[in-house]
């Protein structure tokens, strides 16, 4: 295993997915976890990640020396690069100067770390503290314009450092950099793959539920087909699947998820048709982080209930979770300054009350390794590479009070968007395409009478892993197609609007 310390870094899993990628088998752990607890995991490699502190600043985390006394490899990237220097003896002051985003990278020295590197490459900077001068044993192994010690290395003891971020897509060859890093420097081994995962997972299931009933909470993404499928293979009909339909779902996803569940897979699943007790819930709530608390606390109620109401003892609860959630929710000094943008799109945990022993096939994976389970248990692709879909619904696609009859038009032009996003080949293209409406209504022409209807914003987006995306430059016909659909068999909208905003600075979703 290697092991990826956080910081802080926006960036920690997207380390943690490129070392994945590579078929090698990582874990993320707080900067705060002691010097015995991180040699009880029995790590190969160590990666420090990047971090919003100075090394100099009061109660900056920090790491235990010792670290570098283990005989394995290290890799300090931006902030973790910085504290390696510092605590082994080297200088780092903050400069006048600082780089922020694209920079002219210049290799010094082309093997081990930079191995097939071209000689100068644009890597992404984001720092204001420098090193300035190296520890003992470590020389330069790559310079910028403004950093002279952008990369770094102590060979003999396989200590390596880096001042920009190779794990971004901004980073010219920043996979292959982290490549070399797992293979060159630290030779661990590509045993990290999705069919033993599966082999595993049914083995352990099945000692640790023995001859119980579990218990599923399904929405019918693919995180949650997936974890129904998996159980299913590996204790039959002991699983149980609950679906608790919201009310605020896309055109008939309620009744294509009972049918797949109940022709297809064969798996048991009790529908329960929740929609107007959700609808009722959230009736003139405008906020949006209202709508999201809402939701989770009715759908917990509801599950909560629902559970109660079983004639048999279920003693196990599955849930989706996966390791970015996992992640998320490990405590971690270095995460307290981290800003909460929004409440999570995904319905919360269950409360600890219902006494369930909770399981979670999934906790260990990245949602594209997911996707890679999901084929491999003979989910059909069109649920594994489902856009994501926001916990709460098409309940925050709808900027304002959300009504029955707005609900309706969203699903219809929600239909229409994905229709037509597959008919041009761009769905498995793009991250996430969909339709939000908008509080406001705006002067129109039609039939040559005056029309005053609702506005329609299409947002479409690309991305690797939602931490950031770009708009997407989708055809001008398509756009047209869809723009003309929606108005034709919509007769409350009269206006369509194209969202061309990236994340940063707009999130993906409205609300």
């Amino acid at each position: 295993m290697l092991l990826i310390i956080d910081y802080g870094s926006q960036y920690s899993k997207l380390i943690a997915r490129r070392v994945r990628e590579c078929k090698v088998y990582c874990e993320i752990i707080p900067c705060d976890y002691s010097l015995e607890k991180i040699k009880g995991l029995n790590p190969k490699a160590i990666i420090l990640s990047g971090g919003p502190s100075s090394v100099y600043e009061e109660d900056a985390p920090t790491i235990d020396k010792e670290i570098f006394n283990l005989g394995i490899p290290v890799l300090g990237i931006c902030y973790g690069m910085q504290l390696m220097s510092h605590i082994l003896g080297g200088e780092v002051l903050h400069l006048s100067k600082h780089e922020y985003g694209k920079t002219e990278l210049n290799i010094d020295d082309k093997s081990d770390l930079f191995a097939g590197i071209i000689d100068d490459i644009t890597v992404w900077m984001s720092h204001g503290d420098s090193v300035v001068k190296l520890p003992n044993g470590f020389v330069r192994i790559a310079h910028s314009g403004n950093t002279p010690y952008a990369a770094i290395a102590d060979k003999e003891k396989k200590l390596y450092g880096v001042q920009f971020h190779p794990e971004v897509v901004h980073t010219q060859q920043g996979f292959e950099i982290i490549r070399n890093f797992v293979f060159n420097v630290a030779e661990l081994p590509p045993t990290w793959n999705m069919k033993s995962f599966v082999e595993e997972s049914i083995e352990e299931i099945r000692a640790t539920v023995g001859n119980e009933k579990v218990l599923l909470g399904l929405s019918g993404g693919v995180d949650s087909t997936t974890v129904a499928v998996l159980l299913h293979k590996a204790i039959g009909d002991q699983l149980v699947c609950m679906f608790i339909d919201q009310g605020f779902m896309r055109k008939d996803e309620a009744r294509k998820i009972v049918t797949l569940f109940n022709q297809n897979f064969k798996i048991q699943l009790i529908h329960i048709d929740a929609a107007k007790n959700f609808m009722s819930k959230i009736e003139n709530v405008i906020d949006p982080e209202e709508k999201r608390k809402i939701i989770g606390h009715e759908f917990i109620h509801t599950f909560e209930t629902e559970a109660k109401k079983l004639k048999e003892n279920i003693p196990f609860l599955a849930q989706g979770t996966l390791y970015p959630d996992v992640i998320e929710s490990a405590s971690s000094s270095a995460s307290k300054s981290a800003h909460k943008i929004k409440t999570h799109h995904n319905v919360g945990g269950l409360p600890e009350k219902m006494n369930f022993k909770v399981i979670e096939p999934l906790r260990k994976l990245f949602k594209d390794e997911v996707r890679l389970v999901g084929l491999e248990l003979g989910v059909p692709e069109a649920i594994v590479y489902r856009q994501p879909f926001p916990g709460p619904g098409l309940a925050i696609r709808i900027i304002g009070e959300v009504t029955p009859e707005r609900v309706r038009i969203v699903q219809e032009a929600d239909d229409i968007v994905m229709a037509e996003i597959k008919k041009a080949g761009l769905y498995r293209k793009v991250w996430q395409a969909f339709a939000v409406m908008l509080p406001i209504r705006s002067v129109g022409v039609m039939g040559d009478k005056r029309t005053y209807l609702s506005t329609i914003a299409l947002r479409v987006v690309t991305s690797e892993d939602a931490m950031t995306a770009n708009w997407a430059h989708i055809p001008y016909d398509v756009l047209g197609n869809i723009s003309t659909r929606i108005i034709n068999e919509i007769p409350e909208v009269n206006r369509v609007v194209y969202d061309i905003t990236s994340k940063p600075p707009s999130t993906i979703e409205w609300e």
